[in-house]
């Protein structure tokens, strides 16, 4: 069962995550600033307050967060704040060159810089580090998105694909065959792609954007 404190939690490290205070993702999300402030918690007769899901549908919404992605926060709040620690960081536009990964997509080599994630990812994870309008709106220049080379990759999942030619994509899975994996391009600017999988070298799962 869900607890009381594991909700509040969660959306304390969504707003941490996402760089802001509560106050500032409330508005963010179109809701008053005050929806999240710890004296919003408690009734005055001391009965738990719980926030709406209309709420916590916004703010998802206003961080593209995904539910299921929102239930892991609310999940490790109820077994612990996971321990502060560097990922490995690299630029995106970086990513393509040889030597930073592994055939599988896991990180490898030197070369690497180091960002602080506080939110318990997983022990191969990484960061790239957006550049350039491609990815726009949904990334822009200078974020940061965290890569789980290690997680289970599902249709809608935004996932970045590395080919054998070095490409390297940052998209939204719609369909994968035996043959081939179709790829929804971020910023409808930009087409679609559709690649046979031998021209795959790997494809891992975004788990998170800092933004």
């Amino acid at each position: 069962m869900l607890s009381h404190e594991q909700i509040w939690s969660a959306i304390d490290t969504l707003a941490s995550n996402a760089g802001m205070t509560t106050s500032a993702l409330a508005k963010k999300a179109g809701l008053d600033a005050t929806t999240f402030n710890r004296s919003k918690r408690m009734m005055p007769d001391g009965r738990q307050r719980w926030p709406s899901t209309e709420s916590i549908a916004k703010i998802l919404g206003a961080t593209g967060v995904s539910l299921d992605e929102f239930l892991g926060l609310v999940t490790r709040a109820g077994i612990g704040t996971a321990a502060i620690r560097p990922l490995p960081l690299l630029g995106f536009a970086q990513a393509g060159a040889g030597g930073f990964f592994d055939d599988g997509g896991f990180p490898a080599g030197g070369g690497w810089d180091e960002v602080v994630f506080p939110n318990g990812a997983d022990d191969h994870s990484y960061s790239l580090e957006i550049s350039g309008d491609s990815m726009q709106p949904l990334y822009r220049d200078g974020d940061r998105i965290i890569v789980s080379p290690g997680s289970p990759i599902r249709r809608g999942d935004r996932v970045v694909v590395k080919t054998t030619d070095g490409e390297v994509l940052a998209k939204e899975l719609k369909r994968q065959t035996g043959r081939t994996i179709e790829l929804k391009s971020l910023n409808p600017l930009h087409e679609d792609r559709v690649l046979p999988l031998e021209k795959v070298a790997w494809m891992a799962r975004i788990i998170w954007a800092s933004q």
